[in-house]
């Protein structure tokens, strides 16, 4: 019998992993060809079975045992039964229901290869299919985000039994700018503040709120640099982290794709944009032909001129702020790769000087001996003019040393005007957002009163 959407066990399934990633559209279609099953006092599966099918739990309590011992006691109402219980085919241990219990199988295929969720592009923001969860669920959310749905299951649910609670009050500090990166934090409730200072003399600068089901801390864990950020708690707070080697194994290492220079060349015959997020002065330096540049700290005010229709391939020094801002783009739903190296990678080798032969032409000697006459005579004549040389070098010097002072002054003021720049279009997504919020409630209200209407 089909599963309504709608009903108590329609909203379970619907917060069931990976079935929480689904549109909306393919979810109803999935729930048109379930069926809800009962047993009482039984086996769900013995260990051994091999059917190709992963069992959920809806209502009641399971034992999963081994050999007559108990592993572990799963409640339909705990987050572990958001999880296939004993995932494992053939199957490890033995399943069995405590009373009456009611239990969802589905096809491995469902589970393995989820669909990944729909979008399409209105203008300035993805509209993406939204559910009738509970707007406060943070697993949800975290399931909706596109870096996690590009996660195999088996990595969300270590990921998801990994993840360590903390709490800080308001005005603390949770992370400080120029700090080491060791955590990635997801928010579970509350509210906190970004801020930056441009320089060490500079005044601080609030860039961004972030709240319920938002995530920070992966630009150092990818980049190696300290972080480029103060987080402070705008409310009490409760975070859960993740530690950097998890992070990288169970995140990054899935997410992030790297290639060559061949193949580099290949992409962009197709297509791709050539995408280099080192600075201003690096890139004037030397960069790729064809290149566009932004700076990674500016990289999110620069998102919206980026296309989702093309792959974008990041260059940076040697690749690891390239992994920071490929990171960034899959978060936004641009396809990302990164050059294996950076430029470093493509510079020129020196090349072999000639060897020097052990035998000698007795005609090159006086020849030798002439040329060694001629450049004792230029020494002995350039030496005056090196004197003079050395006063103008002088001069020459105080003027670079001037001139590096005014570049590095107009360096911070360009810092401070991409760190307004940045704040500036936080806000203007949060308004966004808020916008997309509004009009779903207009839209519910609208259909409420052509109901009332209809009475």
């Amino acid at each position: 019998m089909a599963v309504d959407i709608n009903s108590e066990d329609g909203l379970i399934i619907r917060k069931l992993i990976p079935l929480a990633t689904l549109p909306g559209v393919q979810f109803a279609a999935l729930c048109a060809e379930m069926t809800v099953e009962e047993a009482q006092d039984g086996f769900l599966f013995k260990k051994g079975d091999i059917a190709p099918h992963f069992v959920y739990l809806l209502s009641g309590e399971v034992t999963l045992q081994a050999a007559g011992l108990v592993v572990e006691v799963i409640a339909a109402s705990s987050d572990s039964a958001k999880f296939a219980l004993a995932h494992q085919i053939p199957k490890k241990i033995d399943a069995v229901a405590n009373g009456k219990v009611r239990f969802l199988r589905l096809h491995t295929d469902i589970v393995n290869n989820p669909l990944p969720i729909a979008y399409q592009e209105n203008h300035s923001y993805m509209v993406i299919d939204e559910t009738k969860d509970d707007p406060e669920d943070w697993m949800t959310a975290l399931l909706r985000s596109p870096i996690f749905q590009r996660l195999p299951p088996a990595n969300l649910q270590k990921i998801l039994m990994s993840l360590e609670a903390i709490h800080y009050k308001k005005g603390e500090h949770i992370l400080e700018q120029g700090g080491t990166g060791d955590y990635y934090y997801l928010i579970k409730n509350g509210r906190c503040l970004l801020t930056r200072k441009p320089s060490p003399n500079a005044k601080e600068i609030t860039l961004a709120q972030l709240a319920n089901g938002d995530t920070f801390g992966e630009d150092s864990l990818l980049s190696g640099a300290p972080r480029n950020v103060t987080i402070t708690a705008a409310t009490d707070i409760t975070l859960l982290r993740l530690d950097k080697k998890q992070f990288v194994s169970l995140i990054k290492e899935p997410c992030l794709k790297f290639i060559d220079y061949a193949e580099m060349q290949a992409a962009i015959i197709k297509g791709a944009v050539l995408l280099d997020v080192r600075s201003q002065d690096e890139y004037d330096a030397q960069h790729l032909d064809g290149s566009i540049n932004a700076p990674f700290f500016s990289l999110r005010i620069q998102l919206k001129t980026l296309s989702h229709e093309k792959l974008v391939i990041v260059v940076c020094r040697d690749g690891k702020i390239s992994e920071a801002a490929a990171f960034l783009l899959l978060r936004h739903k641009i396809e990302a790769m990164i050059l294996r190296g950076g430029m470093e990678s493509l510079a020129p080798k020196p090349e072999n000087e000639a060897p020097i032969s052990a035998d000698a032409d007795p005609e090159s000697s006086d020849q030798q001996s002439d040329q060694k006459q001629a450049v004792d005579n230029s020494a002995t004549a350039s030496s005056s003019i090196q004197s003079s040389a050395n006063a103008s070098v002088s001069i020459l010097e105080d003027q670079v040393n001037t001139l590096k002072v005014e570049n590095e002054a107009l360096k911070n003021t360009n810092q401070q005007l991409n760190d307004k720049c940045m704040k500036l279009e936080f806000d203007r997504q949060n308004a966004e957002k808020q916008c997309r919020v509004l009009h779903k409630q207009v839209e519910k209200l609208t259909q409420v009163l052509d109901k009332l209407k209809q009475v």
